[in-house]
């Protein structure tokens, strides 16, 4: 393990110096490396470049979990272990970043409040029976830019979605109306949002209406109750937005629209529905 680890960070440090710190002698770990490759390791050597390749094309978005089933599609059978393995001792990780929140929920209104129909029941039997919807924030130069997005709970495909420089009823049915434009959902269908005026309104409850949508709304202040679009956000944030310094609201809309429909809707691999893709599902 000492040579491994030697070998492994030959281009940070001086090979005596680690030597040194780990006991064991610069000509042993010369020997070491003039050794014949072992099967395991050139298997590992393979699998690695695999591993690379995979977490680059995510955009260093994967972790582990997503790059197993990445590479399971691809007809490598190596076990989630070692692939987190390999991926812990080479330092590869998917980006993260802390969250930054602001309110977008107004819920102190008169207006009127839906039932929950969900009650966290996060799951729907075919494309258009359930759609969720909220609104997130994105910080720029210019100021704030909101994104309001429509998500079919089935696939987990975001099929509507709208950003502006404001959070009033336009820019939420704005969203829903791009959804019921591409969908062309079936009457029935429920919609799942929080209390905000935005989804209360009687102008977004008057879209919903026409298009035979049936109204749920989550609990007071619990986020819970609308997970999937919490988690649709999280992503968003960590994998993109917090990765970014977005000097105008139009380079972040660009930078969103191609991260929605281009990365997540076609290529990310979700764990809800077994890691593939959500347009493969829809």
């Amino acid at each position: 393990m000492s040579f491994r680890f030697i070998e492994d960070h030959r281009n940070a440090y001086p090979v005596r110096l680690m030597c040194a710190v780990l006991e064991v002698s610069a000509a042993g770990y010369y020997a070491w490396r003039e050794r014949p490759l072992s099967a395991r390791t050139t298997s590992n050597a393979a699998l690695l470049a695999a591993i690379r390749q995979v977490h680059q094309d995510s955009g260093g978005r994967y972790g582990s979990p997503r790059v197993h089933a990445a590479l399971q599609v691809q007809g490598r059978g190596a076990s989630r272990g070692r692939i987190e393995r390999l991926m812990h001792r080479h330092g590869i990780r998917a980006i993260m970043a802390p969250p930054r929140r602001v309110r977008t929920t107004d819920s102190h209104h008169g207006l009127p409040i839906a039932p929950n129909l969900i009650e966290r029941h996060f799951a729907a039997t075919a494309a258009n029976r359930i759609w969720l919807a909220d609104i997130t924030y994105i910080p720029t130069a210019e100021g704030w830019l909101y994104l309001a997005a429509v998500m079919d709970l089935f696939s987990r495909k975001i099929v509507g979605w709208a950003m502006r420089d404001h959070m009033q009823v336009e820019l939420a049915s704005s969203a829903l109306k791009m959804a019921i434009q591409q969908q062309q959902p079936k009457a029935g269908l429920i919609h799942h949002s929080d209390r905000g005026v935005q989804y209360a309104s009687q102008d977004y409850r008057a879209v919903l209406s026409a298009a035979g949508i049936t109204g749920s709304m989550s609990r007071k202040a619990d986020c819970y109750d609308n997970a999937p679009m919490e988690s649709f956000f999280h992503t968003l944030k960590t994998e993109l937005v917090h990765h970014r310094q977005y000097n105008t609201r139009a380079e972040a809309q660009r930078d969103i629209f191609a991260f929605i429909e281009g990365f997540y809707n076609r290529t990310r691999l979700h764990s809800a529905i077994g890691y593939i893709a959500p347009i493969e599902w829809s």
